[in-house]
């Protein structure tokens, strides 16, 4: 038997759309990186963009376990001395732009080279239930009923 390897010609990318309203961040961001780089098909070919392109709708109403929305902090450097800046999770899923938070989950799951940086514009992240790609006719993945600890009770 020989090593099956794919080439662009076998790549067959679907759209899947991802309800996140009440599912735990960490489990949703896992099966979201699985899905974009394409673990979960038989055919899977490291070095290949294979995976589907997700669309995550309802991100501000996404569930953290624990203390994390008051705990969990996002930092950055604004490149002067002394310059280290942080919000915490929940006043950024409060803000303006409360998909970032499930766009750097997803990001921080993937290995760090040019091929994931490709698979992340196959993800779009939205705050409410609308989205722009209803000509896809995007298929429903529903997180919820594929693990009781999907949901926060």
């Amino acid at each position: 038997m020989k090593t099956f390897s794919a080439t662009p010609a076998d790549i067959d990318k679907k759209w899947i759309i991802i309800d996140a309203e009440g599912v735990v961040l960490g489990r949703l961001a896992s099966i979201v990186a699985m899905r974009l780089r394409g673990k979960h098909k038989p055919s899977f070919t490291p070095h290949m963009d294979m995976g589907d392109n997700v669309i995550v709708i309802n991100a501000d109403k996404i569930q953290l376990s624990g203390n994390k929305r008051a705990d969990k902090k996002y930092y950055w450097h604004t490149g002067h001395p002394g310059g280290i800046k942080h919000r915490t999770a929940g006043q950024i899923l409060e803000g303006a732009y409360p998909e970032r938070v499930v766009t750097a989950a997803v990001k921080r799951m993937l290995p760090g080279n040019r091929l994931s940086r490709k698979q992340m514009t196959n993800l779009r992240v939205y705050a409410g239930a609308e989205h722009p790609h209803e000509a896809q006719s995007p298929e429903v993945v529903d997180v919820k009923s594929m693990n009781s600890k999907n949901t926060r009770s």
